[in-house]
């Protein structure tokens, strides 16, 4: 692709730019694969967000036929697209899934001009290589646009069955092995996004035609989600790109909500002769929670306990508080909801199992430094501080502005 994507960016085709994410829900590699989590981030949220960062999509869709899928990208800013069984089996195309929601989209009255196909079975996806490849379809300069990395690996393949054990090279000869530098690169396709015109693709059915370009993208971005063994290569790959990269910089959220047991407390209880508990808490975690209040940010305390020193603890901070709350994912979508707060909008800040229902939805799952090892791998944060010990008050300072 061109580097330079300033020198003709008139729009050569009519209509919306639209970025389109095929999520069924069935897979069988990776079960509900598209809800899995990479980074404390279900993957189809990935996708979502990395097509809202990109300059020059102007509408983010989601086709599913999953009832939890539809949720969860409503959450994160995606228009949803509800996908006929006929189309939703392990044979069905994706490029049916495309033009389906294309045909949905133009039906309520839009007219679709250029398609961003975007998968989400790649966690990685680079905004600004997918904002190249729209500009370059949108100046005229392609009419589709892959995305793929710069590859000097030898090629080969296995003989036919009557010879499996032979080898014969592919892309070089095997008997000259030439250094790296004077090779030609080769470019394998990552699957991560596919730009094209729409009207074309209608023509053709297929994501390739006319001029084809490559948008040219890190390699480490182009690990795709297959299996469970890839699933976990990529959590440690997001560990370090995703973490490093927002450490120690803003969570950029409209609302907080906690647990209490472990978050604002040690998770220990002194218990009396009467049965009553005391807690430890810290007045470092109050001032965080003033100057939250201050901001005028909402915050939520859930809490599995009903214990009479949740809610005194949450009178005293002046928080609304929800305790004895089985279901923590049921209690903050309504809490969400009637206050017309975005789930994707959230941090969650937790420490234990029971959390984990309610981290999955939200945009910024939050854990304390000594948090439960599945929570730890849940999270897309996992802050320096203990439950108790300053654990709220450094969120809150990551959350307000400088």
């Amino acid at each position: 692709m061109s580097d330079d994507l300033s020198d003709d960016t008139s729009d050569a085709t009519d209509g919306l730019t639209v970025a389109i994410i095929p999520a069924r829900g069935g897979s069988k590699g990776v079960p509900r694969k598209n809800l899995r989590t990479v980074g404390g981030v279900p993957l189809v949220v990935r996708a979502i967000r990395a097509a809202r960062d990109a300059a020059g999509i102007d509408l983010v869709v989601v086709s599913t036929d999953d009832d939890e899928i539809a949720a969860v990208s409503a959450a994160a800013g995606a228009r949803v697209v509800r996908r006929p069984a006929e189309i939703s089996g392990d044979t069905a195309s994706s490029e049916s899934a495309i033009l389906h929601a294309v045909d949905e989209i133009e039906a309520a009255g839009e007219r679709v001009g250029i398609i961003a196909f975007v998968q989400a079975t790649s966690p990685f996806i680079p905004s600004v290589a997918l904002a190249g490849a729209v500009a370059e379809v949108r100046a005229d300069r392609a009419d589709s646009v892959f995305s793929a990395h710069e590859t000097y690996g030898f090629l080969w393949r296995r003989g036919s069955a009557s010879q499996v054990d032979q080898a014969t090279a592919i892309n070089h000869e095997a008997a000259h092995r030439p250094r790296r530098q004077d090779r030609e690169p080769h470019y394998l396709e990552t699957g991560a996004f596919y730009v094209f015109r729409a009207e074309a693709f209608r023509t053709s059915r297929h994501r390739f035609f006319g001029r084809i370009r490559i948008a040219e993208v890190p390699e480490w971005t182009a690990i795709e989600i297959d299996d469970a063994q890839q699933l976990r290569i990529a959590d440690a790959l997001a560990a370090v790109h995703d973490r490093a990269g927002e450490a120690p910089g803003r969570i950029d959220v409209r609302a907080v909500v906690t647990d209490f047991d472990g978050v604002h407390t040690d998770d220990t209880a002194i218990i009396d002769a009467d049965g009553g508990e005391r807690v430890r808490v810290s007045r470092e975690d109050g001032m965080g929670v003033a100057l939250l209040r201050r901001a005028g940010i909402p915050m939520l305390i859930l809490s599995t306990e009903q214990n009479p020193v949740v809610r005194a603890r949450a009178e005293k901070l002046r928080v609304p508080v929800l305790h004895g709350i089985d279901d923590k994912e049921q209690a903050l979508r309504a809490w969400a909801a009637d206050a017309g707060i975005r789930l994707d909008d959230i941090a969650y800040l937790g420490n234990d199992v029971n959390d984990l229902p309610a981290m999955r939805i939200v945009g910024w799952p939050v854990a304390v430094a000594n948090a439960h090892p599945r929570v730890l791998a849940a999270a897309r944060v996992v802050l320096t501080r203990t439950g108790g010990n300053g654990a709220v008050r450094e969120l809150v300072e990551r959350v307000l502005p400088d």
